[in-house]
């Protein structure tokens, strides 16, 4: 069984205004020479034609208070894709990636896959208000605060388990790679899970985490989302 980122641009129009008076009495000459930039403004792309690599990674190393200790991780972010029948990708899927650095062995680390809800919805508040090594400076009812910003997060699972956060197709920077591709083969409750199953089934092989003891975790409609993909992931 194998699964237990203001763009400003500003059109100057610049005016030179001269009076020049001469010595006589008779009525000042007044010039005005005006210059102005015309920028054409291109069309803005939408969500389906902005252009994200379906694989792609980027590393930084860190180091976080839990608990009281010192805890080393490395956070990987970046892209993995989703693949068709026929092996090609039509997908590529954001994810963030964090790994204590100091665990030699991983067989027995767990590894916890994360999601939040909407379903529209990015791993967001999963990421960045609860589980996660660093959160936004926020109240106990979950509303950012001023100093608007971010905190360690001395209450993160990330001393006792790894956490991938998953962005499903159409939320944060997940994108399938045309606009051809039917949405039926995102969109739908047995859609998104068959998907996203098979994604998490790519993440663990590429990176080695099999052997790591797996847990699914949602908020709202990621509840219902991580029921299916668990009967999904033990069925396959």
């Amino acid at each position: 069984m194998k699964f237990k980122f203001i763009l400003s641009i500003c059109i100057f129009a610049a005016v030179y205004t001269s009076a020049q008076q001469t010595p006589r009495k008779t009525p000042a000459k007044e010039t005005t020479t005006t210059s102005q930039v015309t920028i054409k403004e291109e069309p803005k792309p939408t969500g389906n034609e902005r252009t994200i690599k379906v694989e792609s990674s980027v590393i930084t190393n860190h180091n976080v208070t839990i608990n009281g200790k010192a805890v080393p991780y490395k956070a990987t972010t970046g892209t993995l894709p989703v693949w068709d029948e026929d092996g090609k990708p039509i997908a590529g899927l954001f994810y963030t990636y964090y790994e204590r650095s100091d665990i030699q062995n991983r067989d027995k680390r767990p590894l916890v896959i994360s999601f939040n809800g909407g379903p529209g919805s990015a791993s967001v508040w999963m990421h960045i208000a609860y589980t996660g090594p660093v959160i936004l400076n926020i109240d106990d009812e979950g509303y950012p605060v001023q100093p608007y910003g971010y905190k360690e997060n001395p209450y993160s699972i990330l001393d006792v388990a790894d956490i991938v956060y998953i962005d499903p197709v159409n939320t944060g920077y997940s994108r399938a790679i045309s606009k051809d591709i039917p949405t039926n083969k995102f969109f739908g409750v047995k859609a998104d899970i068959k998907y996203l199953a098979e994604w998490i089934n790519t993440f663990v092989t590429r990176n080695n985490r099999w052997a790591s003891p797996k847990f699914l975790i949602g908020e709202s409609y990621g509840t219902t989302r991580v029921s299916g993909l668990a009967l999904e992931l033990q069925n396959s």
